[in-house]
Order: C-alpha cells, then sequence, then structure tokens
C-alpha cells in the first residue's frame, strides 16, 4: 500500500513537492485589486521556518491532521478562487502546517522547539472539490512569542505557480476559546495582535477568519476565501508534459454527481489502462482496470452502488502503462451537496 501511494502522489509532483520554475524563484500572491469583480490576490507571506515538505511522505493526504493533539476542534474551510473571473478552482492541492496548543511543530528539534524530531502531527494535504473547497480536521492552534495565533498554508496550482501565505483569527473569539479552555490553553490569552505581528503588519484583511461555534463538534469552524492567480490550473511543468505525450484525462461528468458519473480520457498510444479512486482520508477504495486500450477516445463510467462505495468526494486516479513508462494523473469528483 506504501507503493502504491507513493505513486498516487506521483500526481501531487504535478500539484507537486516544491513550486519551482527554471530560475528557481517560486510564484506567489502579492495584494492587488482587480477590477470590478474586487477579487484580491491572497497576500504573499513566508512559509515559516516549519514548512517541511508535504508530498515527500504520502500519509500526509489526509483530512484529520491531528493524531495525537488535543485542543479544541477546529474544522477550516478553505475556498480557492481564482481572480480572473472569481471562479472556484478545482483540482488544486492545499497545502496547511501549524503549531499545537503549546505553539509547537512537529518535525523538528531546536531550542524553541524540543523534542518534535520525526513527529508529523499538524499537517495535511487536500485537493479542492468542484466548488473550489477543501476542509481540515484540526484543533485551534495555541501561539509562542512573538507571533499570533496563525495556519501556514499553501495553494499548489502547478508545477509553476504556488500560492503561499497565512491566515489567522478573530481576536476576540480566540482568546473566548482559549480563556474557556484553560485546561488545555495554558498559556492563557495571545498577548500578540496581528497589526503587532511581523508577517500581518502590513495588513491581514483578506487573511482573517471567523470561529463560528459548531453543535456537532463541540469546536468551532473556521472560513477563508482565497483568491490566486488565473481562473483555473495554470502552468505546465515537466512532468505535466510527459503525461500529456500519454493521455489526457478530463473532468468527471456530471459534476457535481449523485451515484454515477463518467470519466472521459484520450490515449495518444496503445497502454493497459487502470482507474483508481481514493477517498478524502487518503484511503484506496476501488480499482477499474481496464486492460489494453488502443489511442482515442475513451470513457469509464463509475457507478457507486456498483463498486461498493458510499456517496462523497474522491480523487481519481488513471493510472496509464506502455513502453515509454508509466504514468499518471489525478482529478478530484465532486458528490452534490
Amino acid at each position: 500500500m506504501k507503493a502504491n501511494r507513493r505513486d498516487f502522489l506521483r500526481l501531487t509532483s504535478l500539484l507537486g513537492a516544491a513550486s519551482i520554475i527554471p530560475n528557481n524563484r517560486i510564484f506567489t500572491g502579492t495584494v492587488k485589486a482587480v477590477g470590478p469583480t474586487d477579487c484580491v490576490l491572497i497576500p504573499s507571506e513566508t512559509a515559516g521556518p516549519f514548512p517541511l515538505d508535504l508530498t515527500e511522505n504520502t500519509f500526509y493526504f489526509r483530512q484529520d491532521i491531528r493524531e495525537d493533539r488535543t485542543g479544541v476542534q477546529l474544522n477550516m474551510k478553505m475556498k480557492i478562487m481564482g481572480i480572473e473571473n472569481c471562479g472556484p478552482m478545482q483540482n488544486v492541492r492545499v497545502n496547511v502546517w501549524h503549531c499545537d496548543k503549546d505553539g509547537l511543530y512537529s518535525g523538528y528539534d531546536t531550542i524553541g522547539n524540543p523534542g518534535q524530531q520525526g513527529l508529523t502531527y499538524l499537517r495535511g494535504y487536500q485537493m479542492t472539490d468542484a466548488f473550489g473547497d477543501v476542509e481540515f480536521i484540526t484543533i485551534l492552534p495555541g501561539w509562542y512569542p512573538g507571533r499570533v495565533c496563525h495556519i501556514h498554508f499553501q495553494v499548489y496550482v502547478s508545477s509553476a505557480y504556488a500560492a503561499i501565505s497565512q491566515l489567522t483569527f478573530d481576536v476576540e473569539a480566540k482568546n473566548d476559546i482559549y480563556l474557556a479552555y484553560p485546561e488545555l490553553y495554558t498559556k492563557g490569552i495571545d498577548p500578540v495582535l496581528p497589526e503587532n505581528d511581523n508577517v500581518f503588519a502590513d495588513g491581514y484583511e483578506y487573511q482573517l477568519s471567523p470561529l463560528t461555534p459548531n453543535s456537532g463538534t463541540g469546536g468551532y469552524d473556521g472560513y477563508l476565501e482565497v483568491n490566486v492567480q488565473g481562473s483555473g490550473t495554470l502552468g505546465i511543468g515537466h512532468i505535466e508534459k510527459e503525461t500529456a505525450k500519454q493521455f489526457v484525462l478530463g473532468q468527471n461528468h456530471p459534476n457535481p454527481y449523485q451515484s454515477e458519473t463518467t470519466i472521459p480520457f484520450v490515449l495518444k498510444n496503445t497502454s493497459n489502462v487502470k482507474l483508481e479512486l481514493w477517498d478524502i482520508s487518503g484511503k484506496k477504495q476501488a480499482v477499474l482496470n481496464r486492460g489494453e486500450l488502443f489511442p482515442g477516445e475513451h470513457k469509464i463510467l463509475v457507478n457507486l452502488f456498483e463498486t461498493g462505495l458510499s456517496q462523497g468526494n474522491y480523487i481519481y486516479q488513471l493510472e496509464v502503462r506502455n513502453s515509454a513508462g508509466i504514468f499518471r494523473q489525478c482529478m478530484m469528483m465532486t458528490s452534490e451537496k
């Protein structure tokens, strides 16, 4: 299964491991208003000292990123929009990472962050659905000296462009939670205001999430709209070009779907083909083998009842094998709400 999950994440090497282009610069957004649509690019912020490479270990593809961390549950939803038309962007990857309730980050052992080497809590990524949405199940982060409570995120649109930024929370709502759970948040209220934080001092209007009580979880919901460059996936990198020589994968239709949907693709060369379905927690749920197919247009019908799957969002990965190698690409299929 580990090898299969690593292969699955070949998609995320498309939506990938590092947003590096030939001149080794990382493209990120800057604040910019555009026209009457009033979409504004998410401000670009540092990734911080603890980003890690979330694609190196495939278990980071998950919705619940808490692991063993205690804290008030936070369901953090983000909607990714393209500034060209203020429309939702689907099939882009969103990475998140943040500290725990005590201000510690997983993965490092430093003077200010002792004993966390090799740990993986509070890190993960998802792919946006047909509405441009992703949602993570996590905890409300704590704070550490010099920084206001925050969450790091990266919107990986393609291997040529990624937007890296941070979000913070409504100050009063956040501190009310800290005060209500002193046994968890032992440091008390956050002493830093966003305007006094070096990251947010130049403004945080587009990086501020509310905190809304969730009666179902007993925790809170957060929400942020994130505007990035483009109105769809931008930039074609090396891996995408090599895949395009072999096949073109289309978006399933209808999408959103109810119980049945069709996945179209075009083969450039005779190849062995299979389709894999993964749930958003990162578990492979079904494999549809189609054997050897000739060049041309093809479709794979996915019926949830026939495959024994429940209603929900799934990642579908098409794998194509031929004399040139093994090629894979993934997209998200979205369930009707």
